[in-house]
């Protein structure tokens, strides 16, 4: 079982390289026990894995030891002498990953210098790094850092995503990803002759709601998504129980009868003509094209980094176009974990950048106002949301943390598992071609059974709800 629960760690070619290197042992610290920090003199060089220089900016903003960062990026002083070296490699295709193993794979034997001390994980595959057997991310405890007190205004969900399966909580976050409705205030005149977000919000309230305003849009020429993909994250990030759990030598994976409400309401509205045929998921030029001014489409659901990083980018229009609102479920999309590295030199520096980062209220503050980011504390959020004086002026003036707020609280994450970013990516992948028409439906169930074993071999049991 430790021997399946390590090869987790690794892409498969890692996997039949490194462990063949290495005579097939797991004596790394990606395996090994105890991750307890010990007392002694810190390194002076600190290493932080990343896959863009978003959190390197959070850091430079609020860690009061900063000095200076060089020119080119790659190293941030401080003014105890230490180093920060940035060590950056892109999320696409997986290399950050990689990279990232094939480090946490040499921590043992590395030089003081070269040790992981702190790297970063993405929602969709934070359990990867969290599980207690493989103990590369460092209980925050054992770095001195108590999550009932240190940590006691963060979202609850954000805590639980970040634990191990003993509620061993083993990251911390900065932000948090309540997603809302972002709509095109024009289309809403036209179509409901009105674009105020309390209204809007009570058109859209629920999913049957929702619906009944797509039929109106489209009796008016327009689309409410852009693709199905767009719904995924709000069936799917809101499933009762992980992908798959482990019974002694049976690895079972269950499909929630949530995703399989996604399947057939997707395949509904997308023959209803409620969503653009002609995108297929998302993270491609037409979907990019689908949020310029000459778009039909109406809405998208996205957290505040949607809005920042993906909708204003692509946005051509006039500042003020579009407009938030409550949409009809609150669910999480997206989170940069942070995690103090097993086997680091610099324990003490790492507990000040992770409290700096996700512990103090007034710093959290700070990077919402600078980046307009949901901070993850609901102290903070609650006095944005409160603020009449904010606003944002791509959104005209709205203060977005009005409705941000409220959806945060109402959101609920089950413990993930460590095979679930491939279970997100290929049931997607698979019934692509059944949403399009192209196969059956039972075509994909098997397309997505043969894929999803090719990725996971060591899965024993396939169980689909009952219809």
């Amino acid at each position: 079982m430790r021997k399946k629960v390590f090869s987790l760690l690794l892409t498969a070619l890692m996997l039949t390289s490194l462990l063949a290197a290495c005579g097939g042992s797991s004596g790394s610290s990606a395996a090994s026990g105890g991750g307890e920090a010990v007392a002694g003199e810190e390194g002076k060089i600190i290493n932080i894995y990343s896959w863009n220089d978003e959190f390197k900016t959070r850091v430079e903003a609020v860690y009061d030891k900063i000095d200076h960062t060089s020119d080119d990026g790659t190293i941030t002083y401080l003014t105890d002498g230490c180093e920060i070296h940035w060590v950056i490699n892109p999320n696409t295709d997986g290399v950050y990953q990689q990279k990232l193993d094939e480090a946490l794979l040499r921590q043992d034997s590395a030089a003081t210098d070269d040790k992981v001390d702190l790297f970063l994980s993405e929602t969709d595959y934070v359990v990867k790094y969290t599980d207690k057997d493989i103990n590369v991310a460092m209980p925050l405890t054992d770095l001195g850092i108590d999550p009932d007190k240190d940590l006691a205004d963060q979202y609850e969900y954000t805590k639980v995503v970040a634990s191990d399966a003993d509620g061993v909580q083993r990251g911390s976050t900065w932000q948090g990803c309540p997603c809302l409705l972002v709509y095109r205030r024009d289309i809403a005149k036209e179509v409901f002759g009105t674009d105020d977000p309390e209204e809007i919000g009570a058109i859209v309230s629920d999913w049957g709601k929702m619906k009944d305003a797509a039929q109106q849009l489209k009796d008016k020429g327009y689309y409410t998504f852009a693709s199905y993909a767009d719904t995924f994250r709000s069936y799917g990030n809101s499933i009762s129980e992980p992908w798959v759990t482990v019974d002694g030598p049976d690895v079972i994976m269950k499909i929630d009868p949530r995703i399989m409400e996604w399947i057939s309401d997707s395949k509904e509205w997308l023959d209803a003509g409620y969503l653009d045929k002609t995108i297929k998921g998302q993270w491609n030029d037409d979907w990019n094209k689908s949020m310029g001014s000459k778009s039909k489409v109406f809405a998208f659901l996205f957290p505040a980094w949607g809005i920042d990083f993906v909708l204003t980018p692509n946005w051509d229009g006039e500042p003020g176009s579009w407009g938030v609102t409550t949409g009809p479920q609150d669910f999480n999309w997206g989170g940069s974990f942070i995690h103090g590295c097993t086997g680091t030199d610099n324990p003490e520096h790492v507990k000040e950048i992770i409290l700096a980062l996700t512990g103090n209220a007034d710093n959290m503050e700070k990077i919402t106002s600078t980046y307009t980011e949901f901070s993850n504390n609901t102290v903070v959020m609650k006095k944005f949301a409160e603020d009449d004086s904010f606003g944002t002026e791509f959104l005209g003036g709205e203060n977005p943390f009005k409705y941000f707020a409220p959806a945060a609280e109402g959101i609920e994450m089950t413990t993930l598992s460590p095979y679930d970013q491939g279970c997100v990516e290929i049931i997607q992948q698979s019934f692509n071609d059944y949403l399009q028409g192209q196969v059956s439906f039972d075509q994909a169930k098997n397309n997505f059974e043969t894929a999803i074993k090719e990725r996971y071999p060591d899965i024993t049991q396939i169980i689909w709800p009952e219809n």
